[in-house]
């Protein structure tokens, strides 16, 4: 296994920077930067059948990077299901990191969008990338640099919420804004929710896999998982949903860099 290095600073394109307004709402403690234990479980146990037995990836396993790793509850759930590997947690929150130490014993801060990764070529056998791409400006840039960072078959894993779930599909049938979907970083307008997420773009399962291909990454396979955030009553159903993922709640990508 290569272990990660740091890199020479590169100048990045001002343009696909974060605005000063999204880096004050990241770094806000009330902003949620966890996900739901399920769709943890279910990355973590595809990931863990992936890359196989440790050994086969040296004495110290595969290098595993989650990047986003946001207050590192989702690290802690998939740990037991990636025992032997290294986990490498990536945030460029301040507030997420300093909640993510007691969770991941090796962090590093580090900006996404716009900006080289600091890490070597080819340093990682696999990547979590689970509810980021959603949050980003410029997820083209993003998918690069996680491939970059990939050596040649490295995993990708990679979560976000569904667009076409099969709620949001009666939501806007009923002319109501669908759930994920934000029009403001302040208030919740016209869809079901109290929580302000700041999703800036959404999927549906054929977006997703066609943009993964394009971004040069192959073998991709898209499964469902539930959202936590379903009432108790719907959560028979919408586990249910799970089984095409087409109409899940959310959608996980698993796909190999070329």
């Amino acid at each position: 296994m290569t272990e990660p290095t740091r890199r020479d600073a590169v100048s990045a394109p001002t343009d696909t920077r974060p605005s000063r307004g999204l880096r004050d709402f990241y770094e806000n403690p009330a902003v949620p930067v966890a996900s739901g234990d399920a769709r943890t479980r279910r990355q973590a146990a595809l990931l863990a059948a992936a890359l196989g037995p440790p050994a086969a990836h040296g004495p110290a396993g595969a290098l595993v990077l989650d990047v986003g790793c946001g207050d590192g509850t989702a690290a802690a759930t998939a740990a037991p299901l990636l025992a032997g590997h290294r986990l490498v947690g990536l945030d460029w929150s301040h507030d997420a990191l300093r909640r993510a130490r007691a969770h991941i014993p090796h962090l590093l801060r580090a900006e996404l969008d716009g900006n080289a990764l600091p890490l070597a070529d080819g340093c990682a056998d696999a990547v979590l990338f689970s509810e980021v791409i959603e949050h980003l400006p410029d997820p083209d840039t993003a998918l690069d640099e996680l491939r970059r960072v990939l050596r040649p078959g490295g995993h990708l894993m990679l979560s976000t919420p569904n667009l076409a779930a099969w709620y949001n599909r009666a939501l806007l049938l009923a002319g109501v804004q669908p759930v994920f979907s934000e029009v403001s970083l302040r208030a919740v307008h016209g869809r079901p929710g109290r929580e302000v997420v700041g999703h800036l773009r959404l999927y549906t399962a054929r977006a997703l896999r066609s943009f993964l291909r394009a971004a040069g990454f192959t073998d991709v396979t898209v499964t469902g998982a539930p959202f936590h955030g379903v009432p108790r009553l719907l959560r028979p159903l919408d586990r249910a949903a799970c089984a095409v993922p087409s109409a899940a709640s959310i959608l996980l990508a698993h796909a190999r860099r070329r």
